[in-house]
């Protein structure tokens, strides 16, 4: 398979962004385009392009400002402890991840590594279960304090449970979490979500930027589970060798479509059916070659509309390795399930965003962080034909995803 030196050049920024913003630290609805799309999202990627050329010549990187330093972290000032769980699958992880490490930083506490728990009492597996703790502990080196574990003289009974808005800001620790940790010691953080927000804030902050290296810096799939995910996307491309190995990967649920229903919202629709998704790639210019892989779990009959214009079209038991089945998919807990999806969907070639929500935002900016912003935001079609350009996600077009604000 041939490199294409774009993404090298994207990955180059990336990690020289985490290493920079690293040292400084120890000091819309449903958003540039690296691979070619079908019409015209050729020039979008020119365009795209360009503008990272722009930013290498005249700073050398994306290098921020110098007033937008943080303050050295004394890792001994640490005053208690800050305790949370992660929640409802990896979407939600990323942003409850930057929450709770915001709120440890400005409270100068120690962070504990979270559990994981699935949707039914008592599903609970360990951090190290889905992700590298050893990564996630060193990439807050510096940052906020990091332990496995709570001190056995500290009881779970006795935690003071704070809820705490997505993306909080430092007013709101100080006056209202701030008081409770003193009083009591020690915390435990529960997110909530008022509403799915993930554009970029118009003005920085440093917790912005401790936001930053949280959300994009810290969660790294542990080995068995990256070595799954990385055989699907193989064993994807593969499939797709008429169009040059690349895929498009479409968040449809079909649990998710039911309790929706689809209905419009503003004068937009908050989802879109396997037909509307067929008939969406089709007149914007994908043929019936096109490799499609779904986040529906196991086929369900209402997908072969999709599957009788786009034969090439799978779900997870289709390409998930036989010997990893009974762990990764037979399993009556689903987490796994969402995990594989989060990190398909935020490799492959295409995203379409069937279903809009935190998901959606979220693979966004794991996309956007990477240089992958082939994002397609689908829509009613009248006519026999579109321009893919015409579909490019607000996140990238208007550059007003958070992750935007991170990299540039």
């Amino acid at each position: 398979m041939g490199v294409d030196l774009r993404q090298v050049v994207a990955g180059i920024l990336t990690l020289t962004m985490f290493v920079m913003l690293g040292n400084m630290i120890k000091r819309d609805h449903f958003d540039s385009i690296t691979e070619k799309l079908p019409g015209d999202v050729q020039d979008v990627a020119k365009v795209a392009e360009e503008g990272l050329r722009t930013i290498a010549k005249l700073s050398k990187g994306p290098w921020l400002e110098d007033g937008e330093q943080l303050k050295p972290y004394e890792i001994e000032e640490s005053r208690g402890y800050v305790t949370f769980s992660l929640t409802n699958g990896p979407e939600y992880h990323v942003s409850q991840i930057a929450d709770a490490v915001v709120v440890a930083r400005v409270l100068r506490a120690t962070l504990v590594v979270p559990d994981i728990r699935g949707s039914k009492p008592g599903d609970e597996r360990k951090f190290e279960d889905v992700y590298d703790v050893n990564k996630f502990i060193r990439s807050l080196d510096g940052v906020v304090k990091v332990v496995k574990e709570l001190p056995e003289e500290i009881s779970f009974r006795n935690l003071a449970v704070v809820k705490v808005p997505n993306r909080v800001t430092e007013d709101h620790i100080i006056e209202n979490i701030q008081p409770i940790f003193k009083a009591k010691g020690n915390i435990r953080l529960a997110t909530y979500f008022p509403s799915v927000n993930m554009r970029k804030s118009t003005e920085k902050s440093n917790a912005d930027l401790v936001a930053c290296l949280a959300m994009f810096g810290t969660l790294e799939l542990q080995p068995d589970v990256n070595e799954v995910v990385d055989s699907m996307v193989e064993r994807l491309r593969t499939l797709s060798r008429k169009s040059d190995g690349r895929f498009i990967a479409v968040d449809l649920r079909v649990d998710l479509l039911d309790n929706k229903g689809c209905h419009e919202g503003n004068g937009r629709k908050s989802c879109y059916g396997a037909h509307e998704i067929a008939v969406f790639l089709r007149k914007i210019g994908y043929d019936k070659d096109t490799t499609i892989y779904l986040t529906q779990s196991r086929w369900d009959s209402s997908l072969s509309v999709l599957k009788d214009i786009f034969p090439k079209t799978y779900t997870k038991e289709n390409i998930t390795p036989a010997d990893k089945k009974e762990k990764f998919l037979d399993s009556e807990d689903s987490e796994f399930e969402k995990v594989i999806d989060f990190y398909l969907c935020s490799q492959s070639d295409a995203f379409v965003p069937a279903i809009s929500g935190l998901f959606y935002a979220n693979v966004a900016g794991k996309r956007i962080a990477s240089g992958k912003n082939q994002i397609l935001v689908p829509a009613d079609i009248s006519g026999s034909s579109a321009s893919a350009t015409d579909f490019i996600s607000p996140y990238v077009l208007k550059k007003n995803h958070m992750a935007h604000s991170c990299f540039c």
